[in-house]
């Protein structure tokens, strides 16, 4: 299943859409962490602190915000 991870960061909010629920949890296990890292698109990518983190099914439509 594929959907959007919702990131909150110190001073930042970031949307990781089209994503599979797995990389989701991965990142969600790492919450609190001071390097929270996964793979994405076959790179490793560091999202720093993150804390919490949430997760929408599908994609987000930004027109209505949801």
């Amino acid at each position: 299943m594929k959907g959007t991870a919702i990131l909150f960061q110190e001073q930042n909010i970031m949307y990781i859409e089209d994503i599979d629920q797995s990389v989701f949890k991965e990142i969600k296990d790492q919450c609190g962490c001071k390097h929270c890292s996964c793979s994405l698109e076959n790179k490793v990518v560091d999202f720093g602190a993150v804390s919490p983190v949430f997760w929408h099914e599908d994609e987000v439509d930004w027109d209505y915000g949801y």
